[in-house]
């Protein structure tokens, strides 16, 4: 297997830290997407990362649908539970630690505009979705390990990957002290061999656009 990334994309180290986690082979071919003549739409139509490229040369695409592909081919751990509820409740804060790092992005471009061209009103309605969604994993953590009863999985992926974008892209955003258990938590993430051997790099953000 190959997997098309882009060295600070959240989503790509979502696959990144899975694939580890299974001790599951995978060559990665680094990629920016933002780049004239990019190689990415190749693997997916809209041109985004990461996109898994199969043995027999099947390209599955989306951190969440690549996910789901490593779970079905039986190696442990087990990422996404097989119980409804449990299931639920790792897509749900997937969704939440996604959207937080769409967010993000959202910022970034914004602020790659020139600066009579950008929106304040539009940065900050991002910045209030970070604000609003790294709340709510503090409250979902409590005093709890793991976001979930089922322990670690891909809602604990999901966190760590959107909280270590935040540190490379939005550094200002001061989000350990206005939650410190969510900062205790993701230093427990970050010392995992899987999250320190995936640490976001920056790359360019808007060349040949």
């Amino acid at each position: 297997m190959k997997l098309v990334i882009a060295k600070p994309s959240p989503f790509a180290r979502k696959v990144r830290v899975a694939l580890r986690e299974k001790a599951l082979a995978c060559e990665e071919i680094v990629e920016n997407p933002w780049a004239a003549g990019t190689a990415v739409p190749g693997t997916n139509p809209l041109g985004k990362v990461p996109a898994l490229i199969l043995d027999d040369a099947r390209v599955v695409y989306d951190s969440k649908v690549i996910v789901e592909y490593l779970e079905t081919l039986g190696r442990p751990p087990q990422l996404i539970p097989a119980d409804p509820d449990l299931r639920v409740a790792h897509r749900q804060i997937e969704v939440l630690a996604d959207g937080i790092s769409d967010a993000v992005v959202l910022v970034v471009l914004e602020r790659s505009r020139p600066a009579d061209l950008q929106s304040g009103d539009w940065i900050g309605r991002q910045v209030r979705k970070i604000e609003a969604g790294t709340a709510e994993l503090e409250r979902l953590l409590g005093a709890d390990e793991w976001l979930t009863p089922s322990g670690f999985g891909l809602a604990d992926i999901a966190a760590g990957c959107a909280l270590g974008y935040l540190d490379l892209r939005f550094p200002e955003f001061d989000w350990r002290s206005r939650h410190p258990a969510l900062a205790s938590y993701f230093a427990r993430l970050d010392a995992r061999p899987s999250f320190a051997a995936t640490r976001p790099e920056a790359q360019p953000v808007a060349t040949g656009r």
